[in-house]
């Protein structure tokens, strides 16, 4: 095996995998480190709920046989009420989905190395020139790229990612069967996604059911582990949270877990405090791209991807340029394609999760009422839409959010003033 890469991937998830296979698609030599064993790949890290939309399935050539369900609607439940809007989507098998890309990524060139963790970057003059796994194992490469999600081992080393344990969400989902995905009191779910609201399940996050066709469904929920979320949550483990909706939701009366498919994730809802550095860059939930709003992680995993081996090319075509001002093409790619108005969006998610419950029924009377351009507006952090979501009730929460929260709200001013 060659000990000399054009590029080094940490890392085999979505965005990992993406990247070197756009890369060996443009005939770069390139390898892949992956901590898992081939044989169970991916079972420790098969942790996505794995909804997605027709937006990604084109723009990276994902095949239908990775999909277990195509969806017609997304549903946003309040703990009293409901919004439904027409929306292809369509859940993914995961772990299909990630051999697939590691399969296309090899059928062009790129090599894996499965039971191989990455430790630590290797530097010289300022400049990362490798990548130290397994101990005291070596290789050397143009350009680093770290795939490692929140474990983030290199980037940290580095200093590009700083992840705070209070932006941590964490989350756990069962794949269940005899879900009444059609119950008489709720919203009927068949072929849909849905996403509900209700600080009793999950204070300072969301539940879901996504359903996988038939009486089967994923069914989980996350939340951040920020104790403003979490004053009166009962000193509930996530698991307890979980297991007191089952309990509860008439629609999981006569539901089964299915044996060993549980999946457990998490990753970091906060802005990057950077993205790149000399010959160095960080992608998918390392940095992290996660959605803040809804936690749609897949297509920003792969976007982010993407913008990567587009800088690693520029970067190595016509000689080898890693310098830190030329990797910072990724940054102005990432917030330009993969996260625009992140500011805006993080606050409007940490503002949603401050709301009371009572607030969330008010929150679908008023997007019920919203046309679907305005809905789509505020959705993608238009201040002048969002507005039109407040209240003069609202002052007092606000007032206190702001004290609460003064550096998120410092964060997204900037990206307010076009509009003020």
């Amino acid at each position: 095996m060659t000990d000399h890469f054009d590029v080094v991937i940490a890392g085999a998830g979505p965005a990992g995998a993406q990247c070197a296979r756009d890369l060996a698609e443009r005939d770069y030599d390139v390898l892949v480190l992956e901590t898992e064993s081939e044989d169970e790949f991916p079972r420790q890290s098969n942790k996505s709920t794995a909804g997605t939309f027709p937006s990604m399935m084109g723009a990276f050539g994902i095949p239908d046989d990775v999909v277990m369900n195509f969806t017609d609607s997304v549903v946003l439940e309040s703990p009293n009420d409901h919004f439904t809007q027409g929306q292809p989507g369509a859940v993914l098998e995961f772990a299909d989905f990630k051999r697939f890309l590691v399969r296309e990524g090899r059928e062009h060139g790129a090599e894996y190395r499965f039971d191989s963790r990455a430790t630590a970057p290797i530097t010289e003059n300022g400049s990362v020139v490798g990548v130290r796994y397994n101990g005291d194992e070596e290789v050397r490469t143009d350009v680093v790229v770290d795939a490692t999600g929140p474990a983030a081992p290199l980037a940290k080393q580095l200093g590009v990612v700083d992840l705070e344990r209070e932006n941590q969400a964490i989350g756990i989902e069962w794949e269940m069967e005899g879900v009444e995905v059609n119950h008489p009191d709720y919203a009927d779910l068949t072929d849909a996604m849905m996403l509900r609201l209700d600080h009793d399940l999950a204070p300072g996050g969301y539940s879901w059911i996504f359903h996988t066709g038939e009486d089967t469904a994923k069914v989980g929920l996350c939340y951040i582990q920020n104790k403003t979320y979490h004053a009166d949550d009962e000193g509930l483990s996530i698991d307890g949270h979980l297991e007191k909706w089952l309990d509860n939701d008439p629609r999981f009366e006569n539901a089964e877990k299915l044996e060993g498919k549980q999946h457990r994730g998490s990753a970091h809802i906060q802005p990057p405090s950077s993205l790149s550095t000399d010959g160095f860059m960080a992608i998918g939930d390392t940095v992290p791209s996660i959605d803040p709003l809804w936690g749609e992680g897949i297509h920003k995993g792969m976007k982010s991807a993407r913008a990567a081996a587009i800088t690693a090319d520029r970067c190595l075509t016509g000689g080898v340029d890693t310098s830190a001002e030329e990797m910072r093409v990724y940054d102005d790619l990432w917030h330009r394609d993969v996260a625009p108005n992140a500011s805006v969006r993080l606050l409007m998610t940490h503002l949603l999760y401050y709301a009371p419950n009572e607030r969330y029924d008010r929150l679908m009377a008023d997007i019920n009422a919203m046309d679907v351009d305005t809905l789509a507006s505020a959705n993608g952090g238009n201040p002048l839409a969002i507005a039109k979501l407040l209240h003069r009730e609202d002052l007092p929460m606000l007032r206190d959010f702001v004290r609460d929260d003064p550096e998120i709200v410092k964060q997204a001013l900037p990206e307010f003033v076009p509009f003020l």
